[in-house]
This record gives C-alpha cells, structure tokens and sequence, in this order.
C-alpha cells in the first residue's frame, strides 16, 4: 500500500543561512501516529511548516494521497486536507472569541455562517469545551488555548494532524485529556514531542532527526 504522505530527499535552508533539511526522507502510512523527536534546532518545526507549503523545499519531492505537490497552488489544496497544530497557540488563534476562532476555517472553506457554527459546536462538544464557546481568546490559560488551537484546527476536518510539541503549557490533567483525544481522533497525525511519556502514550512509531535528516 502506498504512503499516505511522503517526504523523499527533501533540503530547505533559510536565506543566508546553512541549510537546516539535508535530504530528509520518511513515509507516513495511513492510519498511524508518528511521532518525530530530536535535539533543538534540528529541523522539527521546519519540517512541518515545510509540509503544508509554509516553507518551500530547494530540492527533493513531497508527495501526499497519491500525487506530488510543488506549488503555492498546490500547496493551497493540501492544506484544505492536513491541518498544522503551531507549538506556540497565540499564533493559531486571533478572532476575539472561541467560536470565531473555530468559524474560521469552515467559513474559509465555503460553509455558511449556520453551517460553520454547527461544526463549531460539534468541535467543541467532542473536546468538552463547550464551556469556552463564548469566552475572548486571548484571556484562556495556556493549556485552554492549546485545545482551541487544536479545535480550530479539527473543525477544518483534516485527514492528516501535524502538532508541534502539543503538551507545551499543559498542566497535567489536560495533559492526560490531550492524550485521551488525540488516541480517540481516527485521522493519520506527526507528532512532534520532547515529551517522552506522551509519545509513549500516544504514537505507534517515532522516528528521529539530527544534523537536518531523519536518521531512525
């Protein structure tokens, strides 16, 4: 069976700087949550920015549900399919509420203003946030914002998660809640954690980065 997403011989550097992706090359298969650890600086977060068309590769081929993807016209279809979870929440939420913030993606998409306030409650219910419906964003607590980054991030019904260190700013009940969702969720997901006992929790595979490639 064919990886669902693909990354083969990949390089990115930023401008005038080394290169940070050395040829890197993994598989993602359908159904599995990989996790992805590695030294700071290794590449982890550009890696996933890189795979939703944030950043854009030198070299090498990415391929995800059976085609190559190369351009910011390409790229704009993907993200329609794999969703970004940020490692820092306020650069994922900027609507004055939880609800809007939720609305946007589907709104985005083409749903009406019904349509979309339906997926929001859905969201919302499935996470056991529904308390925070109405609340002004930028007033939630670390851990409260990190699961509406992640709602906002569902109500896009992606087939793939990314989520960049997920458990940053998580007290440990929440913790223990995140993992509860994310192992409930049925969607194909790469989880970038330093967090050894939740990818424990949570992943069925992890692979590791050093010096910009995957070398495990």
């Amino acid at each position: 069976m064919s990886p669902l997403f693909e990354l083969r011989d990949v390089h990115f550097g930023y401008y005038g700087q080394p290169s940070c992706l050395n040829g890197v090359s993994f598989c993602l298969q359908t159904g599995e949550r990989l996790g992805l650890v590695g030294a700071n600086g290794a590449g982890k977060s550009t890696l996933l920015h890189l795979m939703v068309g944030l950043n854009k590769a030198t070299s090498g081929s990415i391929v995800a549900f059976g085609r190559e993807f190369q351009t910011e016209e390409d790229f704009k279809l993907l993200r329609r399919r794999i969703g970004l979870v940020f490692q820092d929440a306020d650069d994922q939420l900027f609507c004055p509420t939880v609800a809007e913030d939720i609305a946007f993606g589907p709104l985005n998409l083409g749903y009406g203003k019904a349509d979309a306030m339906k997926i929001v409650d859905e969201i919302l219910d499935v996470l056991k946030l529904t308390a925070l419906r109405d609340r002004v964003t930028h007033k939630l607590s670390g851990g409260q914002k990190r699961l509406v980054s992640l709602a906002t991030v569902l109500a896009m019904r992606p087939e793939i998660l990314l989520l960049d260190e997920p458990t940053n700013d998580l007290d440990e009940d929440t913790r223990e809640r995140l993992i509860e969702i994310l192992i409930g969720l049925p969607q194909t997901m790469l989880l970038v954690s330093h967090d050894r006992a939740f990818r424990e929790a949570v992943t069925t595979r992890v692979i590791s980065m050093k010096d910009g490639i995957v070398v495990s």
